[in-house]
Parts: structure tokens; sequence; C-alpha cells
């Protein structure tokens, strides 16, 4: 295990740089998690930092420890996840590798320890105690609901999948290497205590997972102790690495993790060929043909010129647009998000309640679970696309499953997902000519369906229709 940094009890003399510390007294604790809607419960989270200071002054750019010396945080914070659990969770029957990982950092390196295939309760205990092992458990909303409201009013939050994972380390003992991930993460100690060393970053804002080598990364620029009610934030490309300290029997932490992928890098790339697409059909320039044989040529120098010219008529062409078309990153978020939480014993959604009708008066469910998106008819492959083939679609998330073992995981079997994927029905299409009324229903408190921005009385009614069969509309 790499060498730690100093004696815990001298740790704040040894720090290199301290970290911002945001001490929290009884008397102005945050109140329980505040669920009322997605803006209260992050500020809840990272109370007392005031949103606007977290976002001016740490998001992307560096770490914000939490020290919160409240009974009260504490316990719900264990309340999330607890060792007790998993002997439960156990019985319902896990599995290596989709489920639990059991791993240890040996001499600067991840040694996986995983058996195959269900998880043993008690061969797990007797890695933990006598291997010395840390417990990985891979997205425990699916069992926690108090998780799975946080991540989901999160995702509400964010605009982006939010995931999790619990780490249970016993005493003495690190589970990984120094590394650093693609993700915002923020780190919610629930039991026992985490010694924490974050490191300056080699690649800032990282897209990818790395592990980094004791002599490449320095002396660390934070070393704090986490104990139970702390959080700990810190951007992508952070290089970090905790151990439980000799003394404490385990510890145990959620890590809560978003942002992979979200990039304007990534946007680029998935709205820049819908641009293209929609500009080509006006700008002839973009239809002129590409020189003989460039497609054959190493060095393409001269054509960069012309390259540069038609991205500038690109840029132009985008001040101008309102619109862009519907991404890959948009059904990505609604197919994987995780669906409202109406609680653990509600039933599946069902339409219910009464019918919109021409006179009826109705409003919007899910606000947060749903988008609008223009985009060509997805019932023709791409390559015989027509350019008046051009349709709303108003998709949701609402009927996604809880229990997805792969949020925020991937999947070995991408093709699988993919028929997964193109089986479920998240979405609703329309004509373009419904888009106007799909914004009044998006902007509205309430609308009664006769003042919908539609022609015919007919089309206001399917269109009510269509959105209360997906219970996305309530009539009131």
């Amino acid at each position: 295990m790499p060498k730690k940094g100093g004696k815990h009890a001298e740790m704040g003399k040894e720090m290199h740089t301290q970290c911002k510390r945001a001490k929290v007294e009884a008397a102005c604790s945050p109140a329980v998690m505040n669920f009322e809607n997605p803006d209260r419960l992050f500020g809840s989270l990272i109370s007392p930092i005031k949103q606007e200071v977290f976002f001016r002054e740490y998001w992307e750019q560096k770490p914000l420890l939490i020290q919160r010396n409240d009974p009260s945080v504490a316990a719900y914070y264990q309340s999330l996840f607890q060792v007790s659990d998993l002997k439960e969770l156990c019985s319902q029957g896990l599995y290596y590798g989709r489920d639990i990982n059991i791993c240890r950092c040996v001499n600067g390196k991840k040694k996986v320890l995983n058996k195959e295939g269900k998880v043993n309760y008690m061969q797990l205990k007797k890695d933990f105690d006598q291997k010395k092992a840390t417990i990985q458990f891979h997205q425990p909303q699916r069992f926690k609901e108090e998780l799975w409201k946080i991540q989901e009013k999160l995702e509400c939050y964010f605009g982006s999948l939010v995931g999790s994972n619990v780490y249970i380390t016993p005493q003495g003992s690190q589970g990984l290497p120094p590394h650093y991930d693609d993700v915002e993460v923020f780190i919610l100690q629930l039991e026992g205590e985490k010694h924490w060393r974050l490191y300056k970053p080699t690649v800032h804002l990282a897209r990818e997972y790395n592990v980094e080598s004791e002599d490449r990364i320095g002396n660390p620029t934070h070393e704090f102790i986490l104990k139970p009610g702390d959080l700990l934030y810190f951007p992508r490309g952070t290089i970090h690495q905790a151990d439980t300290p000799l003394g404490i029997s385990y510890s145990t932490h959620v890590t809560i993790s978003t942002y992979q992928n979200n990039s304007w890098g990534d946007f680029l790339l998935d709205a820049i060929p819908g641009l293209v697409f929609d500009t080509a059909k006006e700008d002839v320039a973009l239809r002129r043909s590409i020189p003989r044989q460039l497609l054959m040529q190493v060095d393409v120098a001269d054509s960069t010129k012309k390259l540069s010219s038609l991205l500038r008529r690109l840029a132009e062409r985008l001040e101008n647009t309102r619109e862009l078309r519907s991404s890959d990153m948009k059904k990505d978020f609604i197919m994987n998000r995780l669906p409202p939480c109406l609680g653990c014993d509600s039933d599946p959604l069902t339409p219910g309640g009464k019918l919109p009708k021409i006179d009826s008066k109705i409003r919007l469910q899910f606000r947060d679970h749903a988008i609008i998106t223009v985009e060509p008819d997805q019932e023709n492959s791409v390559s015989t696309l027509k350019p008046h083939l051009i349709c709303s679609g108003w998709e949701h998330g609402v009927g996604n499953v809880r229990y997805v073992e792969t949020h925020m995981m991937g999947t070995e079997d991408d093709t699988a997902c993919e028929e997964v994927t193109s089986q479920q029905t998240h979405g609703l299409r329309f004509p373009l000519s419904y888009l106007d009324a799909l914004k009044q229903l998006w902007s509205s408190s309430t609308v009664y369906v006769k003042d919908l921005n539609l022609i015919s009385d007919e089309e206001k009614e399917n269109l009510a229709l269509s959105l209360w069969t997906e219970c996305l509309i309530e009539v009131l």
C-alpha cells in the first residue's frame, strides 16, 4: 500500500495546501435533504455553501471539503447505506462484477479479488476481514430508495446522468491506487472515517479514467479525514487516493458522480452533423464536390482553407439558428436516466382519472423528465432521409425502470444494449405543426385543450389524449 502522508493527528500541520473547509455548527446545520424540487435538493446537499458560490469558485476548478459536526446529518447519511445492509442484499442474488467488486491496492496497483457467479455473504465477509479487501457496490440506488430520490433529483438538476457506488474499506487498507476519473465527484461519508489525499491534475477535466504512479503525482495538495456527515467534491481529472486509518474498524462512503461525456466537445460532436445536414439543404457551398482524389491524399493542407471557410459559414448559420437538431446525447440521457421516485410500493404509472376532452383543463406532469426534440423521422433510415420528413417529438424517462443494472456503467454487450433500447418506447412523435402546442404545454402551468396552438379540435384532442396515455398530463 502506498506510504501515508504522515500521522493523522498532525495532518493539519503537514498539509501542503489547505482545502477550503466549511465548518457547520449544529445551530446552522442543514435540514435532512430537501426534496421539494431539484434546486432545493442540490442546495441542501452542499449546504452551507451557496449554489452560486459553488459554481463560481469550485465547479470544474478545485475541491471543496464540507466538514459537518452535526449528528442529524451524520445519522441521515448513515441511513443511505450501511455495512449491515450487505447480508440482506446478498440474499437477493448479487453477482460479482455486475453488482459487487472486491479489490485492494497492492504496491500501487489495483488487485481484483472477485469470485465467479453469485456473491456469498460469508465469503464476502471473509475477504473483507482477512484479505483487507474493499467492497465496491455498484449503483446502490437500485435497492435504496433514499439514494434513488437523491440521484433522480440530481439528474433533473444537472440534466445529466447521475450514478453512485458505495465503497466499504476495512481498517489499515486501501482499495484503489492513485487515479483520476472522467466524472464530477461528490463523496458522502456514511460510516467510520476515511483518510483522503488529493493531487494536482495531470490532465485537467479528464475524459477518461486513468491510474497514476506515486512518483509522477508528487505531494498531495490536500489531505484530510472525512467523518460521517462530511461531504467532499472534486472535479474530473483530480488525482486522489483514500484509505481507512488504523484504529477505525471500517469506512463506508458513497460516491455520487455526474457529467460523464457531457462537455462542449461532446455536444459539438453530437450537434454538428445535424447542423451540417440542415445547412447543406440551403447553402450550395456545402453541396459542391470535394476535390478529385481528396480521400486518397495524405497531405490535405490545400483543403484546410476551404474547410475553414465552410466552418465559418456553419458558425454564421448557428448564430441565427433557434433550434438544433435533436442529438444522441439527449436520447441517451432520456433513455437511461432514473424514473421519478414515487415510492417503492407505488404501482407502475398507468393512465388514470378523467379522459381529456376539448373543454378539459390540463397540466404537464413530470416536466423535469420530458424533453421536446426536433429531428428527422426515424422511420426512415439515415441514408434515405428526405428534407421534408421533419417531425417534433416528446421524449421522456417516466417509464424507465429503476432497477437498471447498467446505469452509468456501460455494458460489455453494446449490441444487446442497442436492441433493448430500440424496443423501449420512451417517446411520442407528432408532425412539426404540433411543435408550438407542445411548447405551450411546456411553458404553461395549466392550459385548456381548446386553447392549444393547433388548427382543429381533433388535433387538440389527439395531442392531449396521446400525452395522457403516457401519463405526461393530468386532467384537472
